[in-house]
């Protein structure tokens, strides 16, 4: 269990098949997943938990599972993802809470932290998120870690807007 980043209030760790229940339940939640493709069952969680696992190996990062660091209660899963957006390599900060934590800036607590530290450990010159152009609270997310909406896209044969910033001087 590899811990990646620590804020005041919460850890971010690399996934590991022991995330399972959690994973699982907020996957499956509608609520969660309601800007998603589709939910998860089981299967589809731990498949989900696979890939984060492949993606650490080939890019040392994805998206990490967040945990309380008061309780060690899981609550969501942020991290970077690699992306290819119009042809073009780009690492995404990715966020996820389950709906119990919503509305109490955990979101964007552990995105910010991962985007300071795709600059600050990755060397990124820039980062993006992809938002879908109905899911307004995580637009808001994205404009205050102070990116911008630059261009639609498809992705998963969905519009998004992507966000972008570049790296602070």
């Amino acid at each position: 269990m590899k811990l990646i980043l620590q804020t005041p209030r919460l850890l971010l760790r690399e996934m590991n098949h022991g995330d399972l229940d959690f994973m699982a339940e907020m996957l499956g939640d509608g609520d969660v997943m309601q800007y998603y493709p589709k939910t998860e069952d089981r299967a589809g969680a731990a498949a989900n938990i696979q890939r984060q696992m492949d993606r650490y190996a080939q890019w040392g990062y994805g998206p990490w599972l967040v945990m309380n660091k008061e309780t060690s209660q899981p609550i969501g899963r942020v991290g970077l993802i690699h992306q290819v957006v119009g042809g073009v390599s780009e690492v995404e900060v990715g966020y996820m809470i389950h709906r119990p934590f919503w509305r109490q800036g955990f979101a964007f607590e552990a995105a910010a932290a991962c985007r300071d530290y795709a600059f600050s450990t990755f060397n990124r010159e820039r980062v993006i998120s992809l938002v879908r152009l109905e899911n307004l609270p995580s637009q808001a997310v994205a404009r205050k870690m102070g990116m911008q909406p630059e261009k639609e896209t498809i992705h998963w044969n969905l519009r998004h807007i992507v966000f972008a910033m570049e790296r602070p001087m």
